[in-house]
């Protein structure tokens, strides 16, 4: 398990570096550009993984797994709005960064940090407050949340049918409105579109003529030719059902990062005794080892994040890309990680736990976070753009 959490953490790390795909872009890049080919994108991938999920979860025995159908509350709608904000501010979001850590060094190193602070203040949070831990709605006995197969029982395959369906509709929606945004923005003549969307569309193909396996420009085309979105989406896809299926749970990354804080302050003599007397988790949770669990999972994406500019010849020019930093830069990336980290205890999870994961789980909860999350992240560039940052 510790080698397939590994392979898999590293996989998404190239996945996001390859295709320049992330979470926080979604928003991030129709503010600032127009452009809502992620936020589209992210739509497809959301679709490919519920049927993938649906099409073992139907033939298999469905209670076997670690479904993510998060509460609908306020910590749920406060912490969506605090994570869309603090990723607008630091350009990335939890997974992001991992990632932004060697691509974006030094706003990725300052985001990560506080990141980990803001999961680990919001720890005793999420092990307590009523207002984290119960729903308004539920859709079954024991659910925790809204679960969309409930709602189809009757279907003859648990209700996975209508999920699928209903997820289908709600991202076509989202995919409608994005549309509808983007031609807005064009006729306004506000639309620059994004570099790296440009550089993928671009992309020449392989001279199939003229081909040689062991050459430069095979080389090329293999390792170092940026992927397209759609080519991200399928890859991550394909990753998240690998690892729904193999360890009967979804996709999480920012409950390590408090973790990581923890053993941070064990460093200054701080009791894993006196970190679970604060938090709300056990002593055996600062306990653990650095590379077991999810931990060695996030690890993972930034060994692939590593591999991936390694390969392309790159790492020395992306790595030294954003050095040069102000006060003023730390200040804000910091405010975005600790808003980011204590959002995702009061949402239950991040980009992937409280958003990913639940809409390909089919919660309910996942959808209204990403509305949220939309909502914080516009508010979090109209602040950048009032200080002329963007």
């Amino acid at each position: 398990m510790f080698f397939f959490r590994l392979v898999i953490g590293m996989g998404i790390g190239y996945v996001l570096t390859r295709a320049f795909f992330g979470f926080a872009g979604s928003v991030n890049r129709a503010f600032r550009t127009g452009s809502t080919k992620l936020m589209r994108t992210l739509m497809l991938m959301f679709t490919i993984s519920a049927i993938l999920t649906a099409s073992f979860l139907i033939f298999t025995d469905a209670s076997a797994y670690k479904l993510s159908i998060h509460p609908i509350n306020a910590g749920l709608l406060i912490g969506g709005l605090l994570f869309g904000f603090g990723m607008s501010l630091s350009s990335c979001c939890a997974s992001g960064s991992l990632t932004d850590i060697v691509t974006g060094l030094p706003r990725g190193g300052i985001t990560l940090f506080f990141l980990c602070l803001g999961v680990f203040v919001g720890f005793p949070f999420q092990a307590k407050a009523s207002w984290i831990k119960d729903s308004w709605f539920v859709s079954g006995s024991g659910r925790k949340g809204v679960f969309f197969p409930d709602w189809f029982a009757k279907d003859g395959k648990g209700g996975y049918l209508g999920a699928i369906l209903v997820t289908v509709l709600l991202a076509s929606i989202v995919t409608v409105l994005s549309y509808l945004y983007e031609r807005k923005r064009k006729n306004a003549d506000t639309f620059s579109g994004v570099c790296t969307e440009k550089d993928q569309d671009s992309v020449p193909e392989l001279d199939t003529k003229h081909y040689k396996f062991f050459s430069a420009e095979n080389y090329e085309h293999i390792f170092a030719k940026p992927w397209s979105l759609a080519t991200g989406a399928f890859a991550f896809s394909i990753l998240f059902t690998l690892l729904m299926g193999v360890t009967k749970a979804g996709w999480g990354v920012s409950t390590p990062f408090g973790f990581w804080f923890g053993k941070f302050l064990r460093l200054f003599g701080v009791s894993a005794e006196s970190l679970a007397s604060f938090s709300g988790k056990s002593a055996d949770f600062y306990n653990a080892s650095l590379f077991s669990g999810t931990s060695i999972q996030d690890i993972g994406i930034i060994l692939g994040t590593i591999i991936c500019l390694l390969l392309a010849g790159s790492f020395t020019k992306t790595c030294t890309s954003e050095l040069k930093i102000t006060f003023i830069d730390i200040l804000v990336f910091a405010l975005g990680g600790f808003t980011m980290g204590i959002g995702t205890r009061f949402a239950n999870g991040c980009n992937a736990g409280a958003l990913y994961t639940p809409i390909a789980n089919f919660s309910l909860s996942g959808w209204i976070y990403l509305v949220v999350v939309v909502l914080g992240g516009i508010a979090g560039n109209m602040l950048l753009k009032a200080m002329k940052r963007i």
